[in-house]
């Protein structure tokens, strides 16, 4: 990847952010090779903040309302990404995964979830009794369940390699270690005053991902939201116990919130993963404990959003951190599913950090939000299924951007 300077180059289309949803965006672009084309990330390659600390899931589209945006993307992007994967011989494989219900409860909801899986299109999808599970997973104990064989599993950053690769060889230009910290607009030109100096473009395109909200306000655009970092982490099973999960375990999610509940992931590369739980993390891009910025928790503390959704939900935030904080308690969240997992089968994984959008009325924005300007367009939030239905939001975004800039 090419890191020169050309500071007297007017790019038709710069796009700041490495991560898959840039990157996808750019390969679309790239494909007419007809715009000069640049995309600027400050890290010293590309996907290295959350789509390289996912859990590798290409997702069924199971959970989203029928007719969303995640729903219909989802529905498109996972099959792109499976014929991308064959095409370019990217290890990965749909292995399935089955959602299990402990009670009476989680049963009712797990009707609903039926109900949307067969809206969303979803082939082979199926209810499992109590005794029907353990032909597909012989350890987990539930009352019922579902089989969901969409689903599956691949190494996001070599997906995203191939996307960057791709590009390159369209002849766009990725920028690397260069974080964007101005933004100032004269006549038709926007010139983005970056570390590693300055980058000239016609046309902008904000994938910033944690940074999205910051980078549309350097633009002079009002996202009407704030980026909130949520840590999850991730404990990985001792290898002796990777034969507890054959492929992928999932709880039924609690509808009020935008999280799906600790759950069990075999990787495309080998192993288990268990988790995340979601804690609220005080650093943008705190990957450990207690990493903290002064600057990120004073943004939050000021945010009336920030309260709002806090007086909503202070008891599961609460519960959260006490399983961030205690092994026992991780555990005994994992054993409603797997109660044979006792603590000393798990080792420290990973975390990732999520960037949970908030709206100032304490609203967790659940779906895409784009805001588009003038010359601009603002991905300020791309939540999951973002990575896999990267292809088709890519192209989504693509054409938005085709439609509005002057090109």
């Amino acid at each position: 990847m090419k890191n020169n300077q050309e500071e007297t180059k007017i790019f038709d289309i710069a796009i700041i952010g490495g991560g898959i949803v840039g990157m996808a965006t750019a390969m679309e672009l790239s494909n007419s090779q007809e715009h000069s084309i640049i995309v600027i990330e400050k890290e010293d390659r590309p996907a290295a903040h959350q789509t390289g600390n996912n859990s590798g899931v290409i997702h069924s589209g199971l959970y989203y309302k029928p007719g969303s945006l995640k729903a219909v993307n989802c529905a498109k992007g996972r099959e792109q990404l499976y014929d991308f994967c064959r095409t370019h011989d990217i290890p990965h494989e749909r292995c399935g995964k089955v959602v299990a219900a402990v009670n009476k409860e989680e049963e009712v909801q797990l009707e609903k979830l039926m109900e949307r899986g067969k809206a969303n299109g979803l082939k082979g999808i199926k209810q499992l009794g109590a005794e029907e599970i353990k032909e597909y997973e012989p350890y987990v104990t539930a009352t019922a369940g579902l089989l969901v064989p969409d689903t599956g599993i691949v190494d996001f950053v070599k997906v995203v390699e191939k996307y960057a690769q791709i590009f390159e060889s369209n002849g766009g230009l990725i920028k690397l270690r260069s974080k964007v910290v101005k933004i100032t607009k004269v006549k038709d030109e926007i010139r983005l005053h970056t570390t590693s100096g300055p980058v000239i473009c016609k046309n902008l395109i904000n994938c910033g991902g944690l940074h999205s909200d910051r980078i549309a306000r350097k633009s002079g655009v009002d996202p009407g939201l704030k980026i909130v970092p949520f840590r999850g982490e991730y404990y990985e099973l001792k290898k002796e116990k990777y034969n507890l999960v054959k492929s992928l375990i999932y709880p039924v999610p609690d509808p009020r919130f935008p999280f799906l509940g600790v759950h069990f992931t075999r990787m495309v590369n080998g192993g288990v993963e268990a988790g995340p739980n979601a804690v609220f993390a005080f650093k943008r891009e705190g990957y450990k404990k207690y990493q903290f910025s002064l600057r990120d928790n004073l943004e939050i503390v000021f945010y009336k959003g920030f309260w709002k959704m806090a007086t909503k939900y202070w008891r599961m935030g609460l519960g959260e951190m006490y399983r961030s904080l205690s092994k026992p308690a991780f555990t005994r969240a994992l054993q409603r599913l797997l109660p044979e997992i006792k603590k000393e089968d798990l080792k420290r994984g990973g975390a990732g950090v999520r960037a949970q959008a908030l709206e100032p009325d304490g609203f967790l924005v659940d779906d895409f939000r784009i805001k588009e300007a003038a010359n601009m367009v603002h991905v300020l939030n791309a939540p999951s299924p973002a990575a896999t239905a990267s292809i088709n939001i890519g192209k989504s975004i693509a054409a938005t951007a085709l439609k509005n800039f002057d090109l």
